[in-house]
């Protein structure tokens, strides 16, 4: 059984003042809610199993999926409404609303792409973790080794990096940070991460120690250390993040590609 998370429980404040009266997952591009695009798109993928975790305005989603049916999946809410704890925390508190013997196909709600998710979801059946990334131009980067598992994590812009390593640092970035990637001095393969991955329950005993509220990233580049979490290279990656009012008019646009 092909299962999924969507992440539709932040606050949305990019896109105030739609987000005073709404969630974020229900914002409506060519005439139908967020939320919307991402489960057509995962039904479409064969996904029979959705998990969709809610906290600004839960009761909204929770009547939207319920007027539509569950879109005839098996839709689950986890409910953060006392407390958002983020990517990481979120996925490990829904973890009882999974099935242990499949992996889980996570999904941003504000994240629109060309990406074939089947195909995605079938290349990770071997990994602890897959995780979508392209080559466009931001100022943090995923590293990853010759056999696309992951590294660590850059910011281009200031010379942070995650986790901390033991060698010798590289030069600090001049004044204004390091224009591109490419002039940072480091080796590894870059990219940029979508916001779209892959997770194996095999992980979840790997969180017990972490707090209530953590990130997923800096799970992943913890984990990676202990356990197989791999990138995903999309060359032709087509990904807009509608996360702010001013995205808005080019989602209309890119869904009718």
């Amino acid at each position: 059984m092909k299962q999924a998370m969507i992440f539709a429980a932040g606050l949305g404040t990019r896109l105030r003042p739609l987000t005073d009266t709404m969630p974020k997952a229900l914002v409506r591009v060519g005439g139908e809610p967020l939320l919307c695009h991402v489960i057509m798109n995962l039904k479409a993928a064969g996904f029979e199993r959705i998990v969709v975790n809610v906290h600004h305005f839960a009761g909204q989603i929770v009547d939207y999926l319920k007027a539509n049916g569950n879109f005839g999946l098996d839709i689950r809410i986890s409910d953060e409404s006392n407390q958002l704890l983020d990517t990481g925390g979120g996925i490990r508190k829904a973890a009882p609303l999974f099935d242990p013997s499949s992996p889980i196909l996570i999904h941003n709600v504000d994240i629109l792409s060309n990406t074939n998710l089947a195909k995605l979801y079938d290349s990770a059946a071997n990994h602890d973790a897959t995780l979508l990334v392209s080559k466009r131009e931001t100022s943090r980067y995923l590293i990853f080794d010759d056999e696309m598992r992951l590294r660590e994590w850059i910011n281009v812009k200031t010379g942070e990096r995650k986790p901390q390593p033991t060698e010798p640092q590289p030069p600090q970035p001049p004044e204004g940070g390091f224009s591109s990637a490419q002039d940072f001095p480091l080796g590894g393969l870059r990219g940029a991460f979508s916001g779209i991955h892959v997770f194996s329950p095999r992980l979840f005993p790997l969180m017990a120690e972490w707090p209530d509220k953590f990130g997923i990233i800096d799970f992943y580049l913890d984990a990676c250390q202990k356990a197989d979490v791999r990138g995903y290279l999309k060359a032709d990656l087509r990904l807009l993040d509608v996360g702010k009012i001013g995205s808005l008019s080019e989602a209309e646009q890119f869904i009718r590609l």
